[in-house]
C-alpha cells in the first residue's frame, strides 16, 4: 500500500477509534459485554477512571485526524501504550481465572489498535 493511501486510511482510523474509545468503550464495559471488559469483581470507581482516559485519547485522537503527521507522538503513544496495557492485561487475565474473559474482549481489542496504528504510520515515523 502506498504511503499516501495508509495516511488517508490513518485519518480514517484516528477518527474510528477517537469515536470508539470516547462511546464503545463505555457501551462495552456497562452494556454489550461486561465479562469481557470490565473486572471482577466490579470496580465503578476504577473503570469510570479509565472510560474518562480513553474518552480524552478519543477526542485528541480526533482532532489528530485532521492532520496525523503533526501528531505522530500521541499516535505512538497510543500505540505502545495499548501494547503495554494489553499486554499487562494478558498476564494478568493468565494469572487470574476471574479475568479470562479479557482474553476474547479488551485484550485483543488493545493489540489490534496497535497494529492498526502502527501498520498505518508512515515508515519516516517510525523508529
Amino acid at each position: 500500500m502506498q504511503q499516501e493511501q495508509k495516511l488517508r486510511y490513518l485519518k480514517v482510523a484516528l477518527m474510528v477509534l477517537g469515536i470508539i474509545f470516547i462511546v464503545g468503550i463505555p457501551a462495552m464495559m456497562m452494556w454489550i459485554w461486561p465479562s469481557g471488559w470490565s473486572w471482577t469483581p466490579r470496580q465503578p470507581e476504577y473503570e469510570q477512571m479509565i472510560m474518562g482516559v480513553y474518552a480524552t485519547l478519543g477526542v485528541f485522537l480526533m482532532l489528530a485526524a485532521k492532520n496525523p503527521l503533526a501528531h505522530t507522538s500521541l499516535i505512538w503513544f497510543t500505540i505502545w501504550s495499548s501494547i503495554v496495557h494489553g499486554g499487562i492485561m494478558l498476564v494478568q487475565a493468565i494469572a487470574d481465572e476471574t479475568e479470562r474473559a479479557n482474553l476474547l474482549g479488551d485484550i485483543p481489542a488493545l493489540f489490534l489498535v496497535a497494529f492498526v496504528l502502527w501498520y498505518l504510520m508512515p515508515r519516516s515515523t517510525r523508529s
